[in-house]
């Protein structure tokens, strides 16, 4: 991998990591699923009035946009929204591995290979770790539900396998356009017109700016980059690169939210990503991008 590229890899898990101080952010300006309604829909307009078609069938852009749009994002902020640290979880998100290789022998009949197991083994322990600081600064409920939120975005990959996107800006723009009709219908059915309404017009420059990032840098800019790489270099090779967000995240968590890093976290999280770089075999593919700088 040519250092440029390698740099724009590295770039990019840092702007991934500070998206969840970003929606932190957010969720002090809007109701969780408001929030990720306007997201979606920011995401998606005026995009998709340049990207062409999604090149994929239709069935996977509305299976990708339940999924991921609808369910893991409400989740997610739903967590954060009750309590759970933005650092953190980023962090138990990565459990998506874990779901995902469930999900894959569950409905594609995939076997796994006994390294798979050890390395789910090994990231669930270090899940665990993390769970054993829950209390009034990391509320159970939260915790679960981004367990939930990470069990989602399995099943979304999943159907992004079966999709096979050629384009992964392009298919994107299309997931957040499925997306945003169904959130914006659960917002006012569940945090209800008065809250939403209440909160667009009390709408400031920081919630504005928090919007911004995750639906164009975050979102639009991330992986716009992150589809280019892959193309270039091969899923195998860049994928990996993404173990680095929980750093950078729990990073920009204590720097710019305070968030309190624990001996436990830091256990955690390099159990999580050892156990998922070790059951997947990325060590050598992260290794030689390096060495090929």
């Amino acid at each position: 991998m040519r250092s440029r590229d390698l740099a724009l890899a590295v770039l990019v898990m840092a702007l991934w990591g500070f998206n969840f101080v970003a929606i932190h952010v957010g969720l002090g300006h809007f109701p969780p699923l408001l929030f990720c309604a306007l997201r979606f829909g920011l995401s998606a307009v005026p995009a998709i009035f340049f990207v062409g078609r999604p090149q994929v069938a239709w069935r996977w852009v509305f299976a990708v946009a339940l999924a991921l749009g609808v369910v893991k994002f409400s989740l997610l902020f739903g967590a954060m929204a009750a309590g759970m640290p933005a650092g953190l979880s980023a962090l138990v998100l990565q459990s998506q591995a874990f779901f995902t290789m469930i999900f894959a022998v569950l409905l594609l009949r995939e076997r796994l290979s006994g390294r798979q197991i050890a390395g789910m083994v090994i990231a669930a322990m270090g899940i665990a770790l993390v769970a054993l600081r829950l209390g009034p600064d990391r509320p159970a409920q939260a915790f679960v539900l981004c367990i939930a939120a990470a069990a989602a975005w399995g099943v979304a990959n999943i159907a992004m396998r079966k999709a096979a996107a050629p384009d992964m800006l392009r298919f994107m723009v299309w997931v957040s356009a499925a997306a945003t009709p169904v959130l914006i219908v659960l917002s006012l059915l569940m945090e209800g017109p008065s809250a939403d309404l209440a909160a667009l017009r009390s709408i400031d420059i920081t919630g504005a700016g928090a919007l911004v990032y995750i639906a164009f840098i975050s979102t639009l800019f991330g992986f716009g980059v992150w589809g280019s790489l892959i193309r270039q270099y091969g899923a195998s090779t860049v994928a990996p690169f993404s173990m680095l967000v929980p750093f950078f995240a729990m990073g920009s968590g204590a720097l710019f939210l305070g968030e309190t890093i624990h001996p436990t976290d830091v256990l955690g999280a390099a159990a999580v990503i050892f156990g998922v770089l070790f059951g997947v075999g990325s060590f050598g593919k992260i290794l030689q991008a390096a060495r090929s700088v």
